[in-house]
Order: structure tokens, then C-alpha cells, then sequence
């Protein structure tokens, strides 16, 4: 069921992706916001009891309904439901809007309009970059977003189904995410204070779920690009990076297409601002700078070689899942 559901759930969200400002995120938004100001007490204990309730919880009702429907309506229209959580929490058109408009930009020779649309995607000051270094921050940007909408999730629903918990896995990863990144943003803007217990569970609670995903993603990256220069990178140039699980997924992106990444991270612009989207501020405002990693310097054509390497990687995962259901079913 898990191959079926994932396949239906990235035709649709090709076909129709979620709007910017959607019901659906402005939801996910307030129940972040309701859970951190009623919850967040400052305490270590607090943090964990609101982290719990934002990310834990709606895991839980997940998977509630997904056993609910099972036994209720049968398997059809648990896969159904499967789709449906899956179309939210899945998908490349909620980032790959932004990757492509300044890809065109760099093919065009227009790197203001680069620079413009890399600020605007990340909220960061990007107007002294040269041509190599948008291209490399477009790149790193594009990598980890991918990790975290698709393979991440891919990760953690196909293991969690497995074992029968249907969608819990990817309502898990993805919330993990967001409230993390999401609060330390309100923090940020003023708009709401958020305690620095909160952050730090939320924070380590991601690093935690961001842990088997981003090193599957890594391997997954090797064996469709250049094997022994990512596990190479992976090995030797991870730790140039400021966060353990980003770093890896970087440095085995980097030996896989032979491509220089790591180096001055950019700085925040001004107090950050909330898109209406769900995935506004993909950078770390606190991300320090990193030593870069070995590698050709960044030109626009390894841009082409990332989004080979990122649908291959789509093909291997739905090729191993399309040969466990059928080995499943065969048995």
C-alpha cells in the first residue's frame, strides 16, 4: 500500500500542488501557535509537553484515523486517507518553484533577479553574491529542501507503514521540521515569544528524527552519482558543516556531482518575516559558516546535474518500495 499511496499522492501534488496560504498550512501554523502560548511555561518539562502536543499528537490522530478506517471502510480507504496526508506533507512543488525561477534567471544572465529571488526564497541578503556563490547557495538551499519534503518524509512514512502505523511517520518528520523552524522564526520577529526550553526541545527533537532520513538520503545520493566521492565526502567533509545531519546530506551531495559546496553562510536581511507559505525561512539564521568542501566551483550547469541527481533518487526509492510491495504481495 505504501508504494501505491506514494505514487498517487506525487501525481497529484504534480499535477495540483497546495497554494501558497492554503487552509490546510494556516491551520498548522495556529496549532504551533496555540501549543507554544499555552504550553510553553518556560521550563525544560514545558518545551517537551508543547513539542508533544504540536508534533506528537497530530502524529497520533493520524494514525488513529488511518487504524480507524482500516477496520472501519477496509484498505481502500485507508490508502485514501494515506494520500491525503501524504499530498500535504509530500511533494517538490512546495519548494521547486523557487530553485527553478532563479535557475531561468542564472540561464538568462540576469543575477539581480537571482540574487532578488534567492533573498526573497530565504529571507537573507544576498545582494553582494557573486554569479558562483548564488549558484552554490541555490544548490545547498535546494538539496536540503528536497531532503525534507520528499526523501525525509519517504524515509519515515515507508518505515513507520511497514510496521502498520500508516501516516504517522510523515506527519512526524514534517512537523518536526516545521515547529522547530517555525518557532525560533516567531521568536525572531517579535511576533510571539517563544522560551528558549521550547526551542531547544524542538530542536533537538528534530536533530533526533533528522537522523536515519538525512544519512538514507546520503546513500541514496551515492549510489546515483558518483559512489566513492559522496561516501568520501560523507566520511571526510560532513563535519565542515555546522549541523551533523544537514552536513552529511551536503558533503555527499558534493562528491556526487563533483561540485564545491560549504563556505560563508548568508546572514538574515532584517527581523525575519513569515510568508504565508508553510515553507518560508528554509535557511538557518544561525547557521555559522563552513569550510568548504573539495570539489569544481559552482557553474550553473551543476544546477542540471542536481535535478538529475534528485529524480534518480525519486526512481531508486519507488523502485525498492514497487519491489517490497511486490515482494509483500507475492509472499
Amino acid at each position: 500500500m505504501s508504494f501505491f499511496a506514494i505514487l498517487l499522492a506525487l501525481l497529484i501534488e504534480q499535477a495540483r500542488p497546495l497554494g501558497a496560504g492554503n487552509p490546510i498550512h494556516a491551520g498548522l501554523r495556529a496549532w504551533a501557535r496555540t501549543a507554544s502560548r499555552n504550553f510553553d511555561a518556560g521550563k525544560p518539562h514545558h518545551g517537551w509537553v508543547a513539542w508533544g502536543l504540536a508534533v506528537a499528537f497530530p502524529a497520533l490522530m493520524a494514525l488513529g484515523i488511518h487504524w480507524l478506517l482500516w477496520w472501519a471502510a477496509g484498505w481502500p480507504v485507508a490508502m485514501l486517507w494515506n494520500v491525503a496526508v501524504l499530498y500535504v506533507t509530500l511533494g517538490f512543488r512546495q519548494f521547486s518553484h523557487h530553485f527553478t525561477d532563479i535557475r531561468d534567471a542564472l540561464e538568462d544572465g540576469d543575477e539581480a533577479r537571482a540574487r532578488e529571488l534567492l533573498a526573497e526564497w530565504q529571507q537573507v541578503d544576498a545582494s553582494e553574491l557573486p554569479r558562483s556563490e548564488i549558484v552554490r547557495h541555490v544548490i545547498e538551499y535546494s538539496v536540503l529542501a528536497a531532503h525534507r519534503h520528499v526523501f525525509g518524509v519517504l524515509a519515515w512514512y515507508s518505515v513507520l507503514a511497514a510496521f502498520g502505523l500508516g501516516p504517522a511517520g510523515a506527519v512526524l518528520y514534517r512537523l518536526g521540521e516545521f515547529v522547530s523552524r517555525y518557532w525560533r522564526y516567531r521568536n525572531r520577529a517579535g511576533q510571539q515569544p517563544v522560551s528558549a526550553s521550547l526551542q531547544q526541545a524542538a530542536a533537538q527533537a528534530w536533530t533526533v528524527i533528522d537522523w536515519l532520513p538525512a544519512r538514507l538520503t546520503a546513500l541514496v545520493f551515492a549510489v546515483v552519482g558518483n559512489f566513492e566521492e559522496a561516501i568520501d565526502g560523507w566520511r571526510y567533509q560532513a563535519q565542515r558543516f555546522p549541523n551533523d545531519n544537514d552536513g552529511v546530506v551536503l558533503a555527499a551531495t558534493a562528491g556526487a556531482v563533483n561540485v564545491r559546496l560549504g563556505g560563508e553562510a548568508l546572514k538574515v536581511a532584517a527581523p525575519p518575516t513569515l510568508l504565508p507559505d508553510f515553507t518560508s525561512g528554509e535557511a538557518d539564521a544561525e547557521s555559522a559558516d563552513s569550510a568548504s568542501t573539495s570539489g569544481r566551483p559552482p557553474e550553473v550547469a551543476h544546477l542540471a546535474q542536481i535535478v538529475g541527481l534528485v529524480w534518480r533518487s525519486v526512481v531508486v526509492w519507488m523502485v525498492l518500495l514497487a519491489l517490497l510491495t511486490l515482494a509483500r504481495l507475492l509472499g
